[in-house]
């Protein structure tokens, strides 16, 4: 099967017609007595394809197929059921949360006893249903009105000013400088913004603990620069990854992440910022900020900071893991293995000699007597091009 790229800027009529496609090879495959079979995108590594030029993961050829019988009934019954519910969504407006829909469908079920062998024992039957829908139309979930329950990262600025449309076709204008203490925090499909200035922004930070970011904003950073500052939170969801890509297209500013020196920060965290995963390869598109650099903290900084650094505690299951997986990335992983990102390999082999660790808040010890000391660090590192 081969289907039709559909972008979240695009109209939505595509994916009515390429379901009503899929449904009628199903059923003349059917009514010709052969078994039907599914196609979709497989994603996974062994399938991620990495284009330096392109700066993300993209899906390469493979494909898994699903043939009706005994053991797949189920799942290929599913995933038409679902799929009928997310057109009903496209048809009337309405939006929902994957936990809404596996709420939704059992709703159906409920109401028709016949239906009963498709019931969800648990939302991750139903979510693995949708993603299964989305890989074989190529399609992001939230291009049938699906989205995660997820907000982009809480964003400081004293320039920024978003445009926001909303479904009505009503427009809402956000000029963060007039919000305080108070981030803006973008929700769910932030391709819906438009971003301007009210003056020239030098560089946007992404700081990977929203607590260092509020700190850093509470201490005058973005009063004292021109800049965006962005509080991710851990590994980035979908809503920051996208407000992330959009602050890149849109402004054109340089991108830096801020976050810790370890393999699970390099790995699941900056890697998934900047090029996407192997989980979303049909995503990534949308969802990734090629042009984000890891500015620290940076092995280097450790001995020139005399940053406070520690083990890494091999026994301990999750950073043995994070280690293992570093080793793996070296070996397998086309975005370590691009020689543009050879930077970013040497420090995933520097966290594998050394296995020692160092967290963003260690600035805080270089000067305890002043708190804007990290963030004259960063600035520091930021104009004498010190970053990945």
């Amino acid at each position: 099967m081969t289907s039709k790229r559909v972008s979240l800027r695009s109209s939505d009529i595509e994916i009515p017609q390429l379901s009503k496609e899929l449904c009628s090879r199903l059923l003349a495959d059917l009514e010709k007595a052969k078994r039907p079979v599914l196609y979709a995108t497989k994603c996974s590594l062994d399938n991620a394809m990495y284009n330096p030029k392109v700066g993300y993961f993209t899906p390469g050829p493979k494909k898994v197929a699903t043939e009706l019988n005994v053991s797949s009934v189920k799942k290929m019954s599913r995933a038409i059921f679902m799929l009928e519910i997310l057109l009903r969504n496209l048809e009337t407006g309405a939006v929902n949360t994957k936990r809404e829909l596996y709420y939704i469908a059992k709703g159906y079920i409920k109401g028709d006893p016949s239906m009963k062998p498709l019931d969800f024992e648990d939302q991750i039957e139903s979510d693995s249903t949708i993603d299964f829908i989305c890989e074989m139309l190529e399609i992001y979930r939230e291009e049938v009105n699906c989205y995660a329950n997820d907000r982009g990262g809480q964003t400081y600025s004293q320039q920024l000013i978003v445009e926001e449309t909303m479904s009505d076709g009503e427009k809402a204008t956000i000029d963060l400088s007039k919000l305080g203490t108070s981030p803006f925090q973008p929700k769910n499909r932030p391709q819906s913004l438009k971003l301007r200035v009210s003056k020239k922004v030098d560089f946007c930070l992404i700081v990977e603990s929203e607590g260092t970011a509020n700190t850093l904003v509470a201490n005058g950073f973005t009063k004292r620069h021109n800049c965006i500052l962005l509080g991710a939170g851990g590994v980035p969801s979908n809503a920051v990854r996208g407000w992330c890509k959009l602050i890149q297209d849109q402004l054109a500013v340089p991108l830096y992440f801020f976050g810790d020196l370890d393999a699970y920060t390099m790995q699941n965290i900056y890697r998934t910022l900047k090029a996407g995963s192997a989980a979303s390869l049909i995503r990534n598109e949308e969802f990734s900020a090629p042009e984000v650099r890891f500015l620290g903290v940076l092995p280097e900084d450790i001995k020139k900071y005399d940053l406070f650094d520690y083990p890494v505690k091999e026994n301990d299951a999750t950073e043995g893991r994070a280690l293992k997986k570093a080793s793996d990335a070296l070996k397998n992983d086309p975005f370590f293995q691009d020689k543009r990102n050879k930077g970013l390999a040497q420090i995933l082999r520097w966290l594998l000699e050394n296995k020692r660790r160092c967290e963003q808040q260690s600035y805080f010890t270089v000067d305890p007597k002043d708190p804007t000391m990290p963030e004259k660090i960063i600035v520091d590192k930021i104009r004498s091009g010190r970053y990945v």
